[in-house]
C-alpha cells in the first residue's frame, strides 16, 4: 500500500447503516468481524474495510489514527 492509499484510508469514512459518518478505523471490531463473516461490500468500500479489519486486528489502527491527525484533509 502506498502513502496515498494509507491516506485515503485513515480518512475513509462509512458511507451507510448505524455507522454512517464514522472513519473506517473508529468502526467496531465486531462490525467488521460481522461483515468479514457475511462478505464485505463490493468496490473501494469493501477493499478499504477489509483492510482495516486487518489493520484492528493486528492491533495498528492507531497508526491510522496518527496519520489522519498528520495529513488531515479539507
Amino acid at each position: 500500500m502506498n502513502q496515498a492509499a494509507l491516506i485515503d484510508l485513515a480518512h475513509a469514512k462509512m458511507p451507510f447503516g448505524k455507522y454512517k459518518g464514522y472513519f473506517l478505523t473508529d468502526l467496531p471490531e465486531y462490525y467488521l468481524i460481522w461483515y468479514r463473516t457475511k462478505g464485505f461490500p463490493a468496490g473501494s468500500l469493501g477493499t478499504q474495510m477489509a483492510s482495516i479489519y486487518e489493520i484492528k486486528v493486528n492491533g495498528m489502527e492507531g497508526l491510522l489514527r496518527d496519520i489522519r491527525r498528520k495529513f488531515q484533509q479539507g
